[in-house]
């Protein structure tokens, strides 16, 4: 593949810099070690820093050659994942209960790589701003960010994230305009009856046999409520309830994960979800207390930008490796928030290959150094692309 040669000669320091933050690993808003880290390189190559952005983000501020007030944004997510890892090689985490297992070690790395390349050339006219979010794995980072001011002080004409995809062949671009990821919501329900001895069901409200309809009624939403033709899923993945076998509990608790691809079918699940609780309550004769949380929207891409990406893209790894139709997915994201404040672009790259196919969020995942250059190139060539020297 036509990577970049000067960042093909990075290469060894891409995998060094990426193994030494999956050997330590940092959680929501923790990323101060791996935060330090990114500001020093940066500082080091010259490019202009600014930290504490939404609580542990780091931007970095880059200046070509030329006047052009054009802006760009490329960003990288750093933080792990609560879990364990069990891979035994010599980069595994040095910390219990703590996993780079979605790659955004890589993701931090070749956003470095990209960076180091363009502050040793400066072949572009105008400004990129290299943004290091904190807290992607259900924090918000990206909320956080965009509420701490993120495009108020750095302007982004458009802005750029991507995301390794261990299902998909290694190198490979995969991208689609509009919807691409799903919206994610939670949903904890609270039943409150009454309790007694289970020779005597008569003399209670039992909120188990409420629960076990709310899960039923549950189900309904997505199999007669939307669409057909539309994506949406509700999970109830937690049932809570009682203490002993001849007890009926006086209370119980179901949590439900919730996606969905457009704004309108996430109003319509809220609605039912609501309606169902209120009509379970009467009929049980409880009390069901919701607690609904809107947490991260829908990732959908620009049209425009979309295109710029791609053909970016196009120029590393060939047209016969970019996939403009890659299909939605319903997991979700946080830099939907960066979406919904700027113009821009969420894509994929593959990273499948005979040694690397565990999924992310899996213990045994780790991120496939060969793409590295792949990626850093991508983000080199998308800068240049849009931010031509005269």
């Amino acid at each position: 593949m036509p990577i970049y040669n000067r960042i093909a000669e990075t290469h060894d320091d891409m995998q060094a810099w990426r193994r030494d933050l999956h050997q330590h690993p940092e959680l929501c808003f923790e990323e101060r070690r791996t935060a330090a880290i990114v500001a020093e390189k940066l500082r080091s190559w010259g490019i202009e820093v600014h930290e504490g952005i939404g609580v542990t983000g780091v931007v970095g501020v880059l200046k070509g050659q030329g006047s052009s007030a054009r802006t760009i944004g490329l960003r990288a997510d750093m933080d792990a994942l609560p879990m364990q890892e069990e891979n035994d090689f010599a980069h595994k985490s040095t910390i219990d209960g703590k996993m780079h297992a979605c790659g955004h070690d890589g993701h931090t790395a070749i956003l470095l790589g990209a960076a180091k390349y363009l502050a040793e050339t400066r072949n572009f006219d105008g400004t990129v701003h290299f943004i290091f979010q904190p807290a992607e794995e259900g924090g918000g980072g990206g909320d956080a960010m965009v509420k701490d001011g993120l495009f108020e002080r750095f302007p982004c004409d458009g802005v750029y994230g991507l995301h390794n995809q261990p299902s998909l062949p290694r190198g490979t671009f995969n991208v689609r305009s509009g919807p691409i990821m799903a919206s994610a919501d939670t949903a904890v329900m609270k039943i409150r009856g009454k309790g007694g001895h289970a020779a005597y069901p008569h003399l209670t409200n039992d909120p188990i046999a409420a629960g076990v309809q709310l899960y039923t009624a549950l189900q309904t939403i997505v199999a007669r409520n939307v669409g057909p033709v539309d994506n949406a899923v509700v999970s109830v993945t937690q049932f809570q309830a009682g203490t002993g076998i001849n007890i009926i509990p006086q209370e119980a608790t179901l949590s439900a994960s919730i996606r969905a691809m457009t704004a309108q079918i996430r109003d319509l699940i809220e609605a039912r979800v609501r309606e169902i609780c209120d009509g379970v309550a009467a009929t049980h004769g409880v009390e069901i207390k919701l607690d609904y949380q809107r947490r991260y929207p829908s990732v959908v891409n620009h049209e425009k930008e979309t295109q710029i990406a791609a053909r970016a893209a196009t120029e590393i790894v060939g047209h016969e490796n970019v996939n403009m139709e890659t299909p939605i997915r319903m997991g979700s994201e946080d830099f939907a928030f960066m979406l919904e404040a700027c113009p821009g672009c969420y894509f994929f790259l593959g990273t499948n290959d005979e040694t690397h196919f565990h999924a992310v969020h899996h213990p045994e995942y780790d991120f496939n150094d060969e793409v590295l250059s792949i990626g850093a190139s991508i983000w080199a060539r998308l800068v240049e692309q849009q931010l031509p020297r005269e």
